[in-house]
């Protein structure tokens, strides 16, 4: 009977070693097609697929404890996302004729600042720093696509003081 579980374990053990295998081969083909795009929008639809793999990356890294991996995936995709914005903003400035990649990156940015924050939530004291750069990083770049996506198209209005009231 301790040689059939033994069996049994050891097959579960390499199941999930196959598993945790093949999705890092899938988290590395989706890098090298999110890294050898060079077209702005196509960048952005590979950083959606690209993403989602690391936030699942990420959620295994943490429900296993390893929050290094966590910190360094999520740095990861603090910087394909900068790459992304990056390149849209070279290609395509006009932000009123394209701003449906604008938006997709925009939510995209959006997203990570919750994994991010979640990170942060359960990440031990001496490896919060880190993620905590990459959410101010997340936070300034949704900042200024907000700003690129909604100007201002009218001044402020000026403020008119209040008239004293007259006392009787």
């Amino acid at each position: 009977m301790k040689r059939l579980e033994s069996w049994a374990l050891l097959g579960v053990l390499l199941l999930l070693g196959g598993i945790k295998a093949e999705a890092a081969d899938k988290l590395k083909e989706l890098q090298d097609r999110f890294d050898k795009e060079t077209h702005a929008a196509n960048k952005v639809k590979a950083l959606d697929k690209l993403a989602e793999a690391q936030f699942e990356a990420g959620r295994k890294a943490s429900d296993s404890g390893d929050y290094i991996t966590v910190g360094l995936t999520l740095e990861k995709y603090r910087d394909n996302v900068s790459a992304a914005f990056l390149l849209l903003k070279k290609q395509e400035p006009d932000v009123d004729r394209h701003s449906g990649a604008y938006r997709q990156i925009e939510l995209q940015v959006r997203r990570g600042i919750r994994d991010v924050e979640e990170s942060l939530l359960i990440a031990p004291v001496p490896l919060r720093p880190p993620l905590e750069i990459v959410r101010k990083d997340l936070v300034d770049m949704d900042d200024e696509l907000i700003r690129l996506l909604f100007p201002r198209r009218t001044k402020d209005p000026e403020k008119i003081p209040a008239v004293p009231e007259e006392k009787p």
